[in-house]
């Protein structure tokens, strides 16, 4: 199957530097956790899945792995209202949450389940997040950072365009005629 390694403009970050990364979050996740039980890791579907699978190998603490599927929809995907189209299996009363998110743009989804998922009333929640984008006023509180990413559309390691290059090992800088005007 073709790559399309051709869509992107540059590699952002280095399968190599995910993968530490990865770890490093990891390792303070454990530490943080350590001594309270299991940690249920909300994996926020489609972008975060190699994120969450690679961050649970990873941990030293009990924990399983559940996912949620949300959606924004009005006049463009970072502005807004956001809907849940798969919901948790798993009951969260009384459990430490953990939510992973592939990207932090506006803020406005993981604001928004982290509402939702408080309501359920977990014992904590805390976010975990790969990137998020540099230069953006966002309020949102991010507890663990993978990396700052320039403000551009990125794909890889999940990260998607029109549902491809998800499985790159990368974080790419996506080519500009990709995505305008399309």
């Amino acid at each position: 199957m073709q790559k399309l390694y051709h869509e992107f403009e540059r590699i952002l970050i280095t399968e190599e530097q995910i993968q530490t990364r990865v770890k490093q979050l990891a390792n303070q996740i454990s530490e943080d956790y350590t001594g309270k039980g299991s940690v249920v890791l909300v994996g926020i579907l489609k972008g975060s899945f190699m994120f969450t699978a690679d961050l649970a190998r990873h941990l030293t603490i009990p924990n399983y792995i559940d996912f949620m599927a949300l959606s924004s929809y009005g006049h463009s995907a970072v502005s807004g209202a956001v809907r849940i189209l798969l919901d948790l299996r798993a009951d969260i009363y009384q459990k430490h949450v953990l939510i992973i998110e592939d990207i932090v743009d506006t803020g406005n989804t993981i604001d928004y389940l982290y509402t939702v998922l408080k309501t359920r009333k977990p014992a904590s929640i805390k976010t975990c997040v790969l990137t998020q984008k540099e230069g953006k006023s966002v309020e949102t509180h991010i507890d663990y950072l993978g990396f700052e990413i320039p403000d551009v559309w990125v794909v890889g390691y999940g990260l998607d365009f029109a549902e491809r290059h998800r499985t790159w090992p990368f974080i790419a800088e996506l080519r500009q005629d990709t995505y305008k005007d399309k």
